[in-house]
C-alpha cells in the first residue's frame, strides 16, 4: 500500500487548488430555487482540471420557461465555468432533457465562447478505457415517450424538496441531521428503485451494443459507481440534493466526491469516498 498525494496548483491568491485530469459534474438545474449554486461555485474554485464535462440539466430551461429564477449565485456559477474555459479547461457541455433547447445547435458544431457544446462524448481515461458520456435521459422511457408525465413527475420532485427544505431548516434549529423525502423514496420505495435499476440496466446494454468500457451519465440524481455486467457505470449524482461530481486521477482512477456540507444519501462506490477538504490541504489516498 502506498500513498498517492493529490497535486495542487498555486492561485494569484496563494490558495492552493487540487488538481484532477477530468471532472464530470451533472443536474444542477440553474434558474431553479433548488440549485445550490453557493455550493457549486465553491467547488470549482477548490479544483484544477484539465477537461470538465456538464453532463447535462445544468441549465432548466423547463422552468426558465414558466418562472424566470436567476439570482446572483447562480451567474456566479456560470462565471466560474467560463474562467476554467478562459484559462485552458477544456470545458464539455453535454446537452441534457432540461436543457434540451441547445439540442437544435449541436448539430452544427455549437459552441459557446471556449465550450464545447454536444449530445454525447467519448471520453478516454489515462488508463485507456472508452467512457461513453451522456446525460442519459435517452433511456428515460417516460420521458421519450410520456413528456407530459415527466412534467407532473417535475412538479411532485419539486414539492418534495420544498418539504425537505422546509424540514431541514426546522431539524438544523433543533441539532438534528437533514433529511431528504426523495432520496428516501429512491432507497425505499420499491418503483422508485426499480426506476434507478432499471435505468442503470439500459445504460449498460448501450455501452455493451456500441463496444464502451463504461458510461458516464446524470439524469437520475444518484450518484454511484459499479460494474454491471463487465461494464463500468458511473454517474455524477446532482447539484440540488447531493452536491456530487466525478473525478478522475492521472492514472484513471474514478472516485465520487460530495461537496461539504455532506449530503443525506450515502454513496456507493468501488472506490473510497473521498471527502473535499479545505483548499491548502492535500489529500492522500490509500492505494
Amino acid at each position: 500500500m502506498k500513498n498517492e498525494m493529490k497535486t495542487a496548483t498555486v492561485t494569484d491568491d496563494g490558495t492552493a487548488r487540487i488538481h484532477y485530469r477530468t471532472v464530470w459534474i451533472s443536474d444542477v438545474h440553474l434558474g431553479t430555487a433548488g440549485c445550490r449554486a453557493e455550493q457549486l461555485t465553491a467547488f470549482l474554485k477548490s479544483i484544477d482540471c484539465d477537461t470538465l464535462y456538464l453532463v447535462g440539466d445544468i441549465i432548466d430551461g423547463w422552468r426558465l420557461r414558466s418562472t424566470f429564477y436567476w439570482p446572483q449565485a447562480h451567474s456566479n456559477v456560470v462565471r466560474s465555468v467560463l474562467t476554467k474555459a478562459k484559462r485552458g479547461t477544456r470545458v464539455v457541455y453535454v446537452t441534457g432533457n432540461h436543457d434540451e433547447f441547445l439540442r437544435k445547435f449541436t448539430r452544427t458544431g455549437l459552441s459557446l465562447g471556449n465550450i464545447e457544446v454536444v449530445d454525447e462524448a467519448e471520453h478516454r481515461t489515462a488508463d485507456g478505457r472508452r467512457l461513453l458520456v451522456l446525460h442519459g435521459d435517452v433511456f428515460d422511457t417516460i420521458v421519450r415517450h410520456h413528456r407530459w408525465l415527466a412534467v407532473v413527475g417535475d412538479v411532485i420532485y419539486d414539492a418534495s424538496m420544498e418539504f425537505s427544505r422546509r424540514l431541514n431548516k426546522s431539524l438544523r434549529l433543533l441539532g438534528m441531521k437533514e433529511w431528504s423525502l426523495s432520496a428516501f423514496a429512491k432507497r425505499h420505495v420499491k418503483i422508485a428503485v426499480n426506476v434507478v435499476s432499471n435505468f442503470e440496466d439500459a445504460v449498460a446494454t448501450e455501452c455493451r451494443r456500441r463496444d464502451y468500457d463504461g458510461i458516464v451519465s446524470g439524469h437520475i440524481h444518484h450518484a454511484e459507481i459499479r460494474d454491471i455486467a463487465g461494464i463500468q457505470y458511473h454517474n455524477c449524482g446532482d447539484w440540488v440534493e447531493n452536491c456530487t461530481a466525478l473525478v478522475e486521477n492521472e492514472r484513471g482512477d474514478i472516485e465520487i466526491l460530495r461537496w461539504p456540507p455532506a449530503a443525506d444519501v450515502p454513496l456507493r462506490s468501488n472506490k473510497p469516498l473521498q471527502k473535499s477538504l479545505p483548499a491548502l490541504v492535500l489529500v492522500p489516498r490509500a492505494v
